[in-house]
């Protein structure tokens, strides 16, 4: 077997996140991760999410974006004084053509851990690994239920869709 670190400083986050009027997108951070390949395949794996990192990236306006950023971080949504990781740890690899793999793992938000999968491309070149996908995630299953229409009524327009993606493009290193 062969582990491959992730290389925090080359590897992003992108979420999104939609509404009946538009929708909202930014990054947030992989603290730390790893790989795990055996015969040249992806065997399993796990990530730290910081939470504490998350950014807006569409609300331009300086006071409006630290007010939008303030609320994803309070405890409408992820809660990040008490929760300032989210953690996904892979359970299964189903391997498909050319680096192609499903993957299914174990998502950990504000303590609620529910599986999840996601299709994702692998690359190698040398010792170095490229891991990219996305992911769907309903957040109602992690307790964030601000503005859905699953647990409030007449939200009209100010409603907030439960799906946000993730998607991801990770560059791991091998482990000596």
């Amino acid at each position: 077997m062969k582990t491959f670190k992730i290389n925090t400083q080359n590897s992003t986050v992108k979420w999104v996140g939609r509404k009946v009027t538009g929708a909202h997108n930014g990054t947030i951070a992989i603290k730390e991760g790893k790989l795990d390949f055996a015969n040249n395949n992806l065997t399993g794996g796990n990530f730290v999410i910081d939470t504490t990192s998350i950014k807006v990236l569409d609300v331009t306006d300086p006071d409006t974006n630290a007010q939008f950023a303030g609320h994803l971080a309070s405890d409408d949504f992820f809660s990040i004084e008490q929760y300032p990781e989210a953690h996904l740890e892979i359970s299964q690899v189903e391997p498909r053509e050319n680096g192609s793999y499903h993957v299914t793992g174990n998502l950990t938000i504000k303590n609620f851990t529910h599986a999840v999968s996601f299709d994702a491309q692998t690359n190698h070149t040398g010792d170095t690994i490229s891991f990219t996908g996305k992911i769907t995630i309903d957040r109602t299953k992690y307790g964030i239920k601000f503005r859905s229409g699953n647990f409030f009524t007449n939200l009209g327009d100010t409603l907030i869709y439960n799906n946000f993606d993730l998607t991801f493009s990770l560059t791991a290193q091998a482990v000596a």
